[in-house]
């Protein structure tokens, strides 16, 4: 799967601007709903043959479910723990970034995209979390870890 692209379960392979168009969709067929965004990246080691990334991105209508979206990074490095979780924080941070900027003009802002992060209280990431919740929100972005981060840790993980 090339890099670049999207993909839905419904629409197959998709570029920014399609992504965009069935999100505009989806709102404006229920607008008087509420709407929340998100995107979380997961990850996995692939045998010591590299790392699959993947990021999604959800567009949850608050009470009335919603639609989702992702994104596979396929890399030939195999990461440490800590590398992964570093990498799937940028590699969220940069799909927030390219979101945000094909929806500016929709009105959408940094402030009404949540960014999730696969660590928890629990388990080997709970060093991390300070530093990782620290560098999204230094870049602008809410931040949810385990076991609010349902985007990253359950929708990713799904393709992961």
């Amino acid at each position: 799967m090339e890099n670049g692209h999207f993909y839905s379960q419904t629409h197959g392979q998709l570029d920014i601007n399609k992504l965009r168009e069935i999100t505009i969709g989806f709102i404006k067929n229920d607008p008087e709903k509420k709407y929340r965004l998100f995107i979380g990246t997961d990850s996995e080691a692939k045998n010591s043959h590299g790392t699959d990334f993947v990021t999604a991105f959800v567009v949850h209508r608050v009470g009335r479910g919603g639609i989702y979206f992702w994104r596979r990074k396929i890399e030939e490095k195999s990461y440490v723990l800590r590398q992964r979780i570093y990498q799937e924080a940028a590699l969220s941070l940069d799909a927030a970034s390219e979101i945000i900027e094909i929806f500016k003009k929709d009105g959408i802002s940094r402030l009404d995209l949540e960014i999730h992060v696969d660590i928890g209280e629990h388990g080997e990431t709970r060093e991390m979390i300070a530093e990782i919740v620290g560098m999204i929100r230094g870049s602008g972005y809410p931040v949810k870890t385990k076991p609010d981060s349902y985007v990253a840790s359950k929708v990713a993980d799904r393709h992961t």
